[in-house]
This record gives structure tokens, sequence and C-alpha cells, in this order.
């Protein structure tokens, strides 16, 4: 349960604004935040996390486009999740075994994460809304919708993520918000490397 807890962090990807959007804070079109995603190459920052069990952790965050991202969690969970190679490892801080292993495509973080981010694609949201301030976006894959979703809660002017939501395939949520997140910069292939890390930790 621990690590689907983990994996569902995983999920909960935040990400940084990059484009410039309308003066005022009108409900963003899909087409729009499509783009936005798209733009994004790499990203870092800290992250807030609230669990399905209402406990919170916080870390670091990595992001690097198309299919990686890093979640370091800070002490005394000292978990990590990474995406890379097509696979999302969940290594457990309190554990001595190897990773758990999933494939990326089929969790919701593969939506985010795709090369090219489409959400006005048949069936892939199920929620566009807009209370003035906030635009909030529910996507699932259309395929496979059994995989779970994810809210994204976004702000204009510019474009950013404020806050994502994640609900797993059992009904679980889990909320991570933005912590000065900053887009751009070198980030070495290193950090997603799962066959790099599970050497690095003796496995």
């Amino acid at each position: 349960m621990r690590r689907r807890t983990l994996l569902s962090a995983a999920l909960a990807l935040p990400l940084v604004g990059l484009t410039a959007a309308p003066a005022l804070a009108q409900q963003l079109s899909l087409g729009a935040v499509s783009n936005y995603l798209n733009q994004l190459q790499t990203a870092t920052g800290g992250f807030t996390q609230i669990n399905p069990d209402g406990t919170i952790s916080t870390g670091t965050i990595y992001i690097k486009r198309p299919n990686r991202v890093r979640f370091e969690y800070n002490a005394p969970d000292e978990s990590l999740v990474m995406a890379g190679g097509g696979q999302v490892a969940v290594f457990d801080g309190r554990s001595n075994q190897p990773p758990e292993r999933y494939p990326l495509n089929q969790t919701p973080l593969s939506i985010i994460l795709a090369p090219n981010v489409d959400l006005t694609r048949a069936r892939m949201v199920t929620g566009h809304t807009s209370d003035g301030t906030t635009t909030t976006i529910t996507a699932q894959d259309p395929d496979h919708p059994e995989y779970g979703n994810i809210q994204m809660v976004y702000t204009a002017d510019p474009v950013e993520l404020r806050q994502w939501i994640v609900t797993d395939e059992t009904g679980q949520q889990t909320t991570v918000i933005l912590n000065d997140l900053r887009s751009g910069g070198s980030i070495g292939d290193v950090l997603f490397n799962i066959r790099n890390e599970m050497g690095n930790r003796g496995f």
C-alpha cells in the first residue's frame, strides 16, 4: 500500500508556466493548455504533497520532457519516484527491496509527459471549468480510463499549473502544490536512469 501511495505521488506532477495568457482571468482553452505543456522542456523546484491518508510530504522535483520526471522526498521519508525509459520506478526509502516498476503508459503521468500533448483528443478531457480565477481540467487516457485521472488547476497571465490532484484506479486522491518551480536549465539524463539508480542503491 505504501508503494502504491508513492506511485500516486509520481502522477501528481507539477509544472511551471511558460506562455502568456489573456490579461483577464478567463477560462483557458484546451489548445492553449496543450501548447503550454508542449513548450515545457525542463523544470526544477519544490513540492508539497498531501497524501491519501492526510499526511504531508515535501521534496524536490526534476522534469525533463518527454517522458522523464524525478520526485525526491525529504527526510524522514527519503523515498524516490522516477520515470525514464518508458517505466516508472518507486524506491521506498524505508525498504531494502528493489523498486517496484510500472509501464509509464499505464499511469496518468503519460498524458502530461507525452512528446505531443493534445487535450483536444476525443474523450481525453472529462472536465473543463473556470471559477473566474482558475481553470480546472480533468484528463484521462481515453483508451484506458481505468488507469485514473489527473485534475489540473491553472492560473493565467502567465499560464501556470498551481495544483495537481490525481485520482488513482482505487479512487484515492493525492494532491501536489507547487513551491517555487523554475523552468529551463540543464538537467542530466542520469537523474532519470532507473538502472543507474538501482546500482547506486546496491540492487
